[in-house]
């Protein structure tokens, strides 16, 4: 479980690929000392620390994250968001986030506003009705709220701090990242579905 507030951020330093794929992550700056088994969100995909290297940690990902995610694109030197599981007591400041990312969208436009920029994101049709104006969603394990919401796209503004500590600067419209709509918003759906006449739930996110 995770909050989507980035604490650090990591590089990829070494891909092997064979039945899934093996990369070995470390992280730029000072990171609290990780153990074999641990869980941690790497732009946004929750990976657990399979070993560790002089600089970092290994963790591997199934053909099914692969197909999922944006992570079968990594290269060497691609930056990423890091998170920590949470722990109880540690304070809340995002939104609950499992790590599980439900779509891949695509980075639409990125407009310089007052106080901020406007993130503009394609919004795949399964995620759509998870997504409200004024709720959250994690864009590469990154929690934010929507500010506006159409039935193929939506927007967030991004402060300068949040610009400045996470990997959204190296961000290009064309670029694609992981999401992962609300939890709440993932249950309500399920439950309104099983209401319908015949209670058989249609595809929302994927479970």
């Amino acid at each position: 479980m995770f909050t989507g507030i980035v604490t650090h951020r990591g590089v990829v330093e070494r891909i092997e690929d064979g039945c899934g794929r093996v990369l070995e992550i470390a992280p730029l700056g000072a990171f609290e000392p990780v153990v074999v088994g641990a869980s941690i969100a790497h732009a946004g995909i929750c990976l657990t620390v399979a070993s560790l290297t002089d600089r970092g940690w290994r963790v591997e990902a199934s053909a099914e994250t692969l197909a999922r995610t944006t992570l079968g694109s990594w290269r060497p030197g691609e930056r990423i968001n890091l998170e920590r599981s949470l722990r109880l007591g540690d304070e809340l400041g995002g939104h609950l986030v499992f790590g599980h990312v439900d779509a891949v969208g695509e980075i639409l436009a990125i407009e310089e506003k007052p106080g901020g920029r406007r993130l503009s994101v394609s919004l795949p049709a399964e995620l759509a009705p998870l997504v409200a104006v004024k709720g959250s969603i994690a864009v590469d394990g990154i929690s934010l709220t929507v500010t506006e919401v159409e039935a193929d796209r939506f927007a967030t503004v991004i402060v300068p701090h949040t610009w400045a500590v996470t990997t959204l600067a190296d961000r290009r419209p064309g670029d694609r990242v992981n999401l992962e709509a609300d939890m709440l918003a993932r249950y309500v759906a399920r439950q309104l579905a099983f209401a319908r006449p015949g209670g058989a739930p249609r595809g929302t996110a994927r479970e």
